[in-house]
């Protein structure tokens, strides 16, 4: 055949025969099918097959003449030019040869169900996704919609946004070129599909990967339709045959796509709302999210870069398919550890409406709230476009907006990409975004504050740092950062670093969880307003206990894993009873307390009756983080201890949950917060690896006041001379014993002058908040040269 080939017979070496989509699947099926990555088969048109079509009745002299008298690319002109172009490719006959060729390679399919799909010659490729740019149909059957399919898919090199983003590219018009792949379909409309990202697309982090997961068709994740399941898989902990699941998050699913008893193109599929029930549990299991995990890796690996894949899984035979992989075009992590930009809000202000965040940048502008597709028009460069999801047909406003926020989508739909590729800040998945942001509202937007994305009302100011982390100069003390939120460690971690000197365990459980764990435990005997909303929260996890424990691995797993093999230091919690009371029914299990700040908390909370059992939950997910998963650089750290007794029975406790100090290079440490942890430092570090010095606590407890009056707030300074006497002792104690010494406090981030005398006094490391480590490194340099 002439101008149809079987997909079997191509690769990559003949992109400009079948374009990047049909390679790379060519590719696939040719060398990856042995190694167990199972991909549909089929046929495509070529582009010679295309090339003379448009030779018909001078099809391609009249479609140069239109694009030449096209000055302007504004949205009404460029509509109405798509329109008379796809009017005349409709209206184009096949030639004989072509449709004869396309008919016998369908009857060897024997008449099936098929996807069409474009793959354009400048589709797909490594500096250009085009994504959504041509049109897809599925659950096609018969000749005449599978020729029909076809007609539209060539149609479709002419839409408005194919035309803008070629434009924006600086493709020729000219040599590109279109063939058309025809595959079975992969009955996902009764199962599962979705999208693999073999990188974190926000940061650049190439350790992971990011799964997105919904019931049905993968139209409606790359449409942006729905907001799906998202899995964070890390890479050398699957290579090692060990659990390797960092993350879960529930998408909600309203919807799903599935086949219509119709045939024909664009009435083949449809929408259904999802039952509650499966809303509210995720649509793959752990052993398919391991299985699609390392099947990805395997297509990195072949390809040798980051891609973006699109897989699905057969609802009939419960088989998994990969249907088509293409380079990642977005992400330069090249120059991640070169020079990073930064975004920082100022202030912070009304929160209007929360999702995913899609880039790290911030933009502000007034909103401009779009329902109808046909009234696009009104957005004005600089606005913020406001909408209940936008497909790639919005691309020519996507690129004059500030920001985009979206009610639906995922981190890898097509508007998510096409955000991405344009540098506008989206925030996707909203849920209400277009209902409780007012038209014209001034709005700040910020992908700025980790994966979850903020829109503010109002015009704040924000600030943008150009940051050059390459070739770092000595210094004689190890900088490391805290980090609470799990959220931002993928980001964090390309800072200059020495590891994570205090990761709190709080954020996790206020945020993640956002139950009290004896709520957890005592699920069974709760009132049953309180049971319901508990049973809703943990529905997607076996049970409410194993919800509490996985959301704990999970928040700790991922801190571990970008920083691995830094040592990462996670203190056990250490809220106070007032802090626990907010938590979902702590009300009924926290003591009322004057002083909360030196009541019941930290080590005295851990071995008590009331709160022994929560503990152990931290501790299984402890375990399951560095036993089950391999990640031995999570290291833990006891705050709050008052007596050498009470650290002796807490370091007894740990070990009775299965983790005893010094196996698999497990290290225990103690928060140095108590004016009592100073006097009798030898005797504590009996039982740990050393001291992290807690400047906080110590400083008020040294100087006799609370650091949350403003009545004597002003009093408040880790620099008075009272303080520094009882560091220099605790920092001398630990070096004489061969004991580690850091500090995980506020200090050295507010004073630089403070960080020079703990680095003069010959302190470890000091862990400061990310926003400080660049300049305090670079200052100390200064110091140390001097």
């Amino acid at each position: 055949m002439k101008y149809v080939v079987e997909l079997s017979k191509v690769n990559l070496s003949n992109i400009d025969i079948v374009g990047g989509k049909n390679a790379s699947t060519g590719e696939m099926i040719q060398n990856l099918l042995n190694l167990g990555i199972k991909t549909p088969g089929g046929f495509a048109t070529t582009t010679e097959a295309y090339n003379k079509f448009l030779t018909q009745n001078h099809l391609d002299d009249h479609i140069s003449n239109l694009l030449a008298k096209t000055k302007s690319l504004n949205v009404d002109t460029l509509s109405k030019m798509s329109a008379k172009i796809q009017n005349l490719i409709i209206a184009t006959p096949f030639f004989p040869e072509l449709e004869k060729e396309i008919s016998d390679a369908y009857g060897k399919l024997r008449n099936t169900t098929v996807a069409i799909r474009s793959s354009a010659t400048t589709e797909d490729l490594a500096n250009a996704s085009f994504a959504g740019a041509q049109k897809t149909f599925l659950n096609i059957k018969g000749i005449k919609n599978v020729l029909s399919a076809i007609k539209l898919v060539y149609a479709s090199l002419y839409t408005s946004r194919a035309i803008a983003y070629r434009h924006d590219k600086h493709f020729d018009e000219v040599t590109c070129s279109l063939s058309v792949g025809i595959q079975p379909m992969v009955r996902s409309d009764k199962g599962v599909s979705g999208v693999i990202f073999t990188l974190d697309t926000e940061s650049g982090f190439d350790k992971v990967m990011v799964i997105n997961a919904t019931y049905g068709l993968g139209e409606a994740i790359v449409q942006g339709c729905v907001n799906p399941d998202e899995y964070i898989v890390y890479k050398p902990t699957l290579e090692d045959g060990k659990f390797a699941i960092l993350q879960r998050k529930l998408g909600d699913k309203s919807i799903k796509i599935i086949y219509t008893t119709s045939r024909v193109p664009e009435k083949s599929i449809k929408k259904v709302s999802v039952s509650k029930s499966d809303q509210l549990r995720f649509s793959l299991s752990d052993k398919d999210i391991q299985t699609l995990a390392k099947q990805a890796l395997i297509i990195e690996k072949h390809y040798g870069k980051p891609m973006d894949i699109e897989w699905a899984k057969d609802g009939l035979t419960g088989q998994l398919y990969v249907l088509q992989a293409r380079p990642e075009t977005v992400v330069n992590y090249v120059n991640k550890e070169q020079c990073l930009e930064r975004y920082s809000l100022s202030k912070k202000g009304n929160i209007l409406a929360t999702g995913q965040s899609v880039g790290q940048r911030i933009g502000s502008g007034n909103a401009k709230v779009i329902l109808d597709i046909k009234k696009m028009h009104a957005v004005k460069p600089g606005d913020v476009l406001v909408t209940d999801m936008t497909d790639p047909d919005w691309e020519p406003i996507m690129k004059l907006a500030s920001a985009i926020v979206t009610n639906r989508g995922g981190r890898t739909c097509h508007a998510a990409i096409i955000a991405r590729e344009l540098g506008v800040p989206a925030v996707v998945g909203c849920s209400n975004a277009t209902s409780s942001i007012k038209n014209n509202t001034p709005l700040t937007v910020s992908c700025a504050e980790g994966q979850i994305g903020y829109v503010y009302e109002g015009n704040l100011p924000f600030s943008v740092k150009q940051i050059t982390v390459k070739d770092m100069p000595n210094i004689p003390v190890r900088l490391c950062m805290n980090i609470g939120n799990p959220e931002k460690a993928f980001t964090s971690r390309f800072l200059p670093n020495s590891g994570v000197g205090l990761a709190r365990l709080e954020f996790i459980i206020g945020t993640m969880i956002g139950i009290h764990p004896n709520a957890i435990l005592a699920f069974n005997n709760l009132k049953k307003p309180l049971k319901q909303k508990i049973a809703d929260k943990t529905a997607a996890y076996k049970n409410p206990v194993e919800f509490y424990i996985e959301k704990l691995r999970e928040g700790i797993s991922v801190i571990s894993a970008a920083f691995f093999p830094h040592e990462v230091i996670f203190r056990f919690s250490d809220f106070k009873s007032n802090e626990y009371a907010n938590l979902l029914g702590g009300d009924l299990f926290e003591p009322h307390e004057e002083n909360p700040m030196i009541g019941f908390r930290g080590a005295s909370r851990y071995r008590d009756k009331l709160f022994i059992k929560c503990f152990e939950l931290e501790c299984k997910a402890f375990k399951r983080v560095r036993d089950g998963m391999g990640l031995y650089n999570a290291q833990l750290m006891i705050p709050f201890v008052r007596t050498v007794e009470e650290l002796r029975q807490v370091i007894s406790l740990i070990e009775s949950y299965g983790l005893k100090r010094g196996e698999n290079d497990l290290k225990i440490y103690m928060m140095c917060e108590i004016p009592s942890n100073v006097l009798l430092a030898p005797q504590f570090l009996k039982y740990v690896d050393g001291f992290s010095i807690g400047s906080n606590d110590l400083t008020q407890l040294t100087l006799g006041l609370d650091r949350d009056s403003n009545l004597v707030s002003s009093l408040f300074d880790e620099r008075d001379e009272s303080v520094k006497a009882l560091l220099h002792h605790a920092i001398s104690e630990c070096k004489k014993l061969g004991k580690y010494i850091g500090i995980c406090g506020q200090g050295p981030s507010d004073h630089p002058d403070f960080a020079e005398w703990l680095m003069r006094e010959g302190i470890h490391s000091m862990s400061l908040n990310p926003d400080t480590l660049i300049e305090t490194w670079l200052m100390l340099a200064e110091k140390n040269r001097n």
